[in-house]
């Protein structure tokens, strides 16, 4: 049968009969799972648009690639390997698992051994990486900020030189360690950075400074030859892929930072994500049902965005790393055999902060031409110590803008008439810590994952990246390779001969 047909010949529904017509839509479209509350009521999914979309998910085997994923298969297929990010949580195959488990103890060893001044006094941390080695560690030291933290850590990923100056001006280079994340270690833009810190603490007459560097990859013989003790090298396997690689040594820094035991809280709230998506039947599947609202709105109503607007500042980088998850796995133009994909792929991410995005973008969510699926996410317990109306009045605008967003509201002046009928998600958290942050990572990590089953795609490659770079390569090593003209003049521009 084909399902696909199924679902986008089904009739639309709009969302208030939806709600009038079952009184109990909520309870029956709502989930609760790790500390955190999934509403769904104001999608436009009912019971035959969830009922063919499990038919749809059953055909396509979803069930057999989420066993695959979680024990370890071969489901990278056309890298020939497993992706297993889930064994760094402890579901896995035996030997990943054990595997993770003896990298992390070391991992925990020596952030104990700095904490303990095995390196010296150290005081600042300059964590270089790029995409996913990056984007994770930077998220979750903003969001997991504690406010007595013991060392002042810097995520520094862009080539540009305003990235870097700013920091090395504020930090003490006797009193720096420098971690660099590079899976396969030979990252350009993050050895350039690597290079121009190594400078710094040479020239402010540290006399070692190959001694004050710790290195995060899957390659750690690459380390080696770069001249970093093996000491001073955390491993981890090729099977992790990089923006999926945060619960690995990549979150070195985070836990010298904050603690070893906020991010074993994290890697535990991430495996009961993943218990979850292993075990809930699909009708209760909470990244099952959300890739479910993804594809009825990419595929059935057109849409090619989700918006996610974080309302909490601590998660303020929440769409960005969103953005590298869904983009880079999902981004694809042909089927997981190498057939043309007929149909929409990944939608594009964006978001941002509420209520700063209140007073910038959601003129277009309430009034524009375009209809875009929104996410909000929120969370009860104030990070925070001042007054609660700061709290109060945070929350209540996440819930009015979903609420305004469905109802809508008409006028007879045009310019003030709010069509309504507008689809939103929320997400709320009943408070951020490692637990409630590692659940929801993983949530998105799976949402993705089963997002890609439907559509018959790999998600865990990304070829897209790499021409871009090759020609960048290209046009540093000045090969006498001409380019278009639009290239060619402005480099000329740039650099005149």
């Amino acid at each position: 049968m084909d399902h696909w047909n199924a679902i986008e010949t089904q009739p639309v529904s709009t969302l208030k009969p939806l709600f009038d017509a079952d009184p109990d839509r909520v309870a029956k479209m709502s989930f609760e799972q790790s500390g955190i509350y999934f509403d769904f009521s104001k999608t436009h999914m009912d019971s035959a648009v969830l009922e063919n979309f499990q038919k749809l998910a059953a055909d396509k085997g979803l069930f057999d690639q989420i066993e695959s994923l979680t024990s370890g298969g071969t489901i990278n297929i056309s890298e020939g390997r497993a992706a297993e990010h889930t064994g760094e949580r402890g579901i896995g195959s035996e030997t990943s698992v054990e595997n993770a488990q003896l990298l992390r103890n070391r991992m925990q060893g020596l952030v104990q051994a700095i904490d303990e001044g095995a390196l010296g006094d150290i005081e600042y941390i300059i964590h270089l990486g790029i995409g996913g080695s990056a984007l994770g560690p930077e998220l979750l030291l903003k969001a997991l900020k504690i406010g007595d933290e013991r060392y002042e850590t810097a995520v520094i990923s862009n080539i540009d030189g305003c990235a870097v100056e700013p920091v090395l001006e504020r930090f003490d280079a006797h009193k720096t360690l420098l971690v660099i994340a590079s899976k396969s270690f030979t990252t350009a833009e993050t050895f350039l950075n690597a290079r121009s810190v190594t400078d710094w603490m040479a020239e402010q007459g540290v006399s070692d400074p190959f001694g004050k560097i710790v290195a995060l990859t899957a390659m750690p013989e690459k380390a080696v030859e770069w001249g970093i003790d093996e000491s001073r090298i955390l491993p981890f396997s090729e099977t992790v892929g990089g923006r999926y690689s945060l619960w690995s040594s990549i979150g070195f820094s985070v836990a010298l930072t904050l603690g070893s035991e906020i991010f074993d809280d994290l890697l535990a709230g991430a495996a009961e994500m993943d218990q979850h998506f292993k075990d809930a039947p699909f009708d209760q599947n909470i990244p099952v049902i959300a890739a479910f609202g993804d594809q009825y709105y990419s595929q059935v109503r057109g849409c090619e965005t989700r918006a996610v607007f974080a309302y909490d500042e601590r998660l303020g980088l929440l769409p960005d790393y969103l953005q590298q998850l869904e983009m880079e796995s999902n981004g694809k133009s042909v089927l997981a055999d190498g057939k043309p994909l007929d149909r929409h792929s990944s939608p594009i991410v964006w978001g941002g902060v509420g209520t700063d995005a209140q007073h910038a973008v959601f003129q277009l969510l309430h009034q524009g031409t375009h209809l875009v699926p929104v996410e909000f996410l929120a969370v009860i317990e104030p990070g925070h110590s001042l007054a609660a109306e700061h709290h109060q009045g945070l929350l209540l605008n996440c819930f009015a803008q979903g609420a305004a967003l469905m109802a809508g509201k008409t006028s007879n002046d045009s310019n003030r008439n709010y069509p309504g009928d507008r689809p939103s998600t929320t997400l709320l958290l009943d408070d951020l810590d490692g637990r409630t942050l590692g659940a929801l990572i993983a949530f998105y990590e799976h949402r993705t994952f089963a997002n890609a089953v439907l559509l018959g795609i790999n998600p865990f490659d990304q070829f897209g990246v790499e021409l871009g770079k090759e020609m960048a390569n290209a046009l540093l090593a000045g090969d006498g390779n001409q380019m278009d003209a639009s290239t060619e003049t402005l480099k000329n521009r740039a650099f005149p001969a």
